[in-house]
């Protein structure tokens, strides 16, 4: 019996365990045209925190790709930040900080 690795983070690039806080991303919104589009499992915690800090136009537009994200300034602070803490961990992104 092998044991298959948890899948990464795409964004964090941190393993997802199987009992932390996860949730799938759409590349592009799918309002913005995504519906079935590509989509990436993340961190439920890096997934707020994408859409705390970009509106479904700008991840549409500029960053339809984790690389993309990963280049954003706030959303590479959070990286810094996030990359300190445990695989599970979860926490309330501090939100309303995204320009509407």
């Amino acid at each position: 019996m092998t044991d298959t690795p948890d899948p990464i983070c795409p964004l964090c690039l941190r393993p997802i365990p199987p009992g932390a806080k996860q949730s799938l991303h759409h590349l592009i919104p799918r309002l913005k045209g995504g519906k079935r589009g590509p989509t990436v499992r993340l961190h439920q915690i890096c997934h707020n925190e994408i859409h705390a800090t970009l509106t479904e136009a700008e991840l549409a537009r500029d960053f339809s790709t984790p690389e993309a994200l990963r280049a954003h300034p706030r959303l590479a602070a959070f990286l810094r930040w996030v990359a300190k803490r445990p695989p599970e961990f979860h926490a309330r992104s501090a939100g309303g900080r995204r320009k509407r």
